[in-house]
C-alpha cells in the first residue's frame, strides 16, 4: 500500500509539472503584503476609515494578468487602476539628509539595470538574486494546489522529499532570508536593498523565509498600481455586484458568535443590533475574521477545545503589530514636493540588528528610536485626488510596534485611555515626524491635522486580536508544506469555512487567493480552472486574437 501511494504521488507530480510548464497563462497566485481592504461598507464615515486603513500599492494587476481579470469580474470592470511612478519604491539607509538612497524601478529589465547602476561592482550578485527570486516565485502556484489536494497526499509528498524535486520554492521555504543574501554578497547596503521589502509581510530578515520574500520581490518587479479614486473604490464597486446576486452588505452589525446546532454543524451567526442579539441563520458560514477570532472567540467554548482546532492553532502565532500616522496637509503635491513613490526608511544598513534593538527595547526607549518607517502619499498616487480635494494632500506613515507596549490599556474605552497612553503615542508621533520632515521639508508649516493609531487602535477598529497588521504570523513554520496544506478553507466544523489572508497569505492579493480557495471548497469545483476558461472565451480576449 505504501508503494502504491508513492507511485501515485510520482504520477501526480509528473502531471502537475507538465500542466504548469505547458500553460501560457500568468501565475494564478501572487501576494501583496500590504493590509487588505476593510469589510465592505457603504456608510460614509466608515468609508473614510477605509481610505485611512487601505491599500498602499498592488503588483501584478496589469491588464493582462489573471488577477486583474478576476478583480474585473468582481467589480464588473468598474474599478480602475493607476500605474505608480517608474520608481515605485525607494530605500533610504540612514537619516534623510545624511543617508544613501536606492531606487527600485518598474520592469524586470529596468529593475535589474537600475540596481546595477547603483551597485556597479555587484552585477553578479544582483543577477543571481533576481534569477533565484524568479525561480522560487514560479513555484508559488503549488501553494494553492497543496490547499486543494488531500492532506494525506501532501504529507506523503513532503516526507518523501518529492516536493523539493517539484520546485525550488519548497526547498527555499526553510532558508532564512538573511542567510541567502549573505551568501550572495558581502556588501551590507546591497543586502539591505535585497531585504528592504520585509515590512510588507511583517517578518524580519533573520526570521523570514526566502520563498515568501521572493513572492513579494517578484510581485512588484513589473511595477505597482493604485486604485483610481482610492482603496474605498474596491468596496464601492464590489457592493453592487453582491447585491445584484441577491446578497446584502450590512454595517454596524457586529458578529458575536457562530451558531452551531445540536449536530455540531454551523448554521448561522449571532449579530448585535443595538442592545439586542439577532440570530441570522444560513446553510453555510464563511468567516473572514481570522483564524484566532474564529476559533478562539466566535465558536462555542466546547468546540474551541477540539483536537483539530487546537492542532491548527498550534501551527500559527500572532503576527507583528504596528503604529500608524495619518497627516492631512494644505497644498498640492507639486507645492509640497510630494510624490507617488513609497519610501522605506531605515536608521541602519544592518536591518536585523536595528530591528532587534527596537523590538527588545523598553517602550519608552523604542518610542524615541524607531528604526523603520514606511512613508507614502496616498493623494499623490491617485490622479483623481486634486479634482476631488483641490489644494489638499495626505501622508501615511507606518512603523512596527509591539502589542505588549500598549497592552495595559486594552480594557480602557477607546479615546479615553488616559494621559500616559496619549503621551506614549505623542512621543512616537514626534519621533516619526522628525524623520518625515527631513524627507519632505516643505510640509513643516502645512500640517492641518494628524491622527495616529496604536496596536490597540487596530484591535478596536478592525478586530485584530493583538493589533496584528497581517493576521497570523508569516513564519517559516507556516510556510512549510504540511502547514500550508492544513491551513485551508475547510474546518472541522461542518458548514464552516475560513477565507482571507489567514487561509493563504497577507495583503489584498493574498486575501483574494484565500477567497478563491474558499469559494472553490464551498462549490466543490476548481474556480482557477473556471477563471482561465472564462478569460480564454471572453470577448476582449477573442478580439485581441483577431487583432
Amino acid at each position: 500500500m505504501w508503494l502504491y501511494w508513492v507511485l501515485f504521488a510520482l504520477l501526480l507530480l509528473a502531471v502537475l509539472r507538465r500542466l504548469l510548464r505547458g500553460s501560457s497563462s500568468p501565475n494564478p497566485f501572487s501576494a501583496d503584503c500590504r493590509r487588505p481592504p476593510a469589510p465592505l461598507v457603504t456608510d460614509k464615515d466608515v468609508r473614510k476609515k477605509v481610505i485611512k486603513q487601505g491599500i498602499h500599492y498592488i503588483g501584478q494587476i496589469g491588464e493582462k494578468s489573471l488577477m486583474r481579470f478576476l478583480v474585473d469580474q468582481l467589480t464588473e470592470g468598474q474599478l480602475q487602476w493607476s500605474k505608480m511612478p517608474s520608481v515605485f519604491d525607494a530605500v533610504v539607509l540612514g537619516e534623510p539628509g545624511n543617508s544613501k538612497m536606492y531606487r527600485l524601478y518598474s520592469g524586470k529589465k529596468e529593475y535589474v539595470e537600475g540596481l546595477k547602476k547603483q551597485f556597479p561592482d555587484e552585477a553578479v550578485a544582483i543577477e543571481k538574486f533576481v534569477r533565484l527570486v524568479k525561480r522560487v516565485a514560479q513555484g508559488t502556484t503549488y501553494m494553492t494546489i497543496l490547499k486543494m489536494v488531500p492532506v494525506p497526499l501532501v504529507k506523503i509528498l513532503s516526507r518523501a522529499g518529492l516536493l523539493a524535486w517539484l520546485s525550488p520554492f519548497f526547498t527555499m521555504t526553510s532558508r532564512i532570508l538573511t542567510d541567502v543574501v549573505s551568501e550572495l554578497t558581502t556588501n551590507e547596503e546591497l543586502r539591505a536593498v535585497f531585504c528592504y521589502i520585509f515590512p510588507t509581510y511583517g517578518v524580519v530578515p533573520a526570521s523570514a523565509s526566502f520563498s515568501l520574500h521572493a513572492i513579494l520581490v517578484n510581485h512588484y518587479m513589473e511595477g505597482a498600481w493604485y486604485p483610481r479614486g482610492g482603496p474605498s473604490e474596491i468596496a464601492f464597486h464590489t457592493i453592487p455586484v453582491i447585491e445584484k446576486a441577491g446578497g446584502a452588505v450590512l454595517t454596524k452589525a457586529v458578529v458575536q458568535s457562530i451558531l452551531v446546532n445540536a449536530e455540531g454543524k454551523a448554521c448561522g451567526v449571532s449579530v448585535q443590533k443595538g442592545q439586542d442579539l439577532m440570530n441570522v441563520f444560513a446553510p453555510i458560514v464563511i468567516s473572514d475574521a481570522g483564524i484566532f477570532n474564529t476559533y478562539e472567540r466566535l465558536l462555542p467554548a466546547e468546540i474551541r477545545t477540539s483536537p483539530d482546532i487546537q492542532a491548527q492553532l498550534r501551527m500559527v502565532d500572532h503576527g507583528i503589530s504596528g503604529f500608524s500616522v495619518f497627516i492631512g496637509l494644505k497644498g498640492s503635491k507639486e507645492e509640497l514636493g510630494l510624490e507617488g513613490t513609497n519610501y522605506f526608511i531605515y536608521s541602519h544598513q544592518n536591518l536585523d540588528e536595528a530591528m532587534n534593538c527596537f523590538l527588545t527595547a523598553s517602550r519608552e526607549e523604542a518610542a524615541e528610536n524607531i528604526p523603520m518607517l514606511f512613508v507614502t502619499s496616498p493623494s499623490s498616487k491617485d490622479p483623481t485626488w486634486q479634482e476631488r480635494y483641490p489644494g489638499k494632500s495626505t501622508l501615511c506613515i507606518l512603523a512596527f510596534a509591539k502589542y505588549e507596549w500598549f497592552e495595559e490599556w486594552k480594557d480602557e474605552t477607546v479615546q479615553k485611555r488616559g494621559a500616559v497612553y496619549e503621551s506614549l503615542k505623542n512621543t512616537i508621533v514626534e519621533s516619526i515626524l522628525k524623520t518625515v520632515l527631513k524627507l519632505y521639508p516643505n510640509i513643516e508649516d502645512k500640517i492641518e491635522c494628524i491622527s495616529s493609531g496604536s496596536p490597540l487602535t487596530n484591535q478596536h477598529y478592525i478586530a485584530s486580536p493583538k493589533g496584528e497588521l497581517y493576521g497570523a504570523a508569516h513564519s517559516i513554520s507556516r510556510l512549510q508544506a504540511e502547514a500550508t496544506a492544513m491551513l485551508r478553507p475547510q474546518t472541522c466544523v461542518p458548514n464552516l469555512y475560513l477565507t482571507g489572508q489567514d487561509v493563504c497569505l497577507c495583503g489584498f492579493m493574498g486575501a483574494l487567493q484565500g477567497a478563491v480557495l474558499c469559494a472553490s471548497a464551498v462549490l466543490q469545483r476548481n474556480l482557477y480552472r473556471d477563471m482561465l476558461r472564462l478569460r480564454r472565451n471572453s470577448p476582449a480576449n477573442n478580439s485581441k486574437k483577431k487583432d
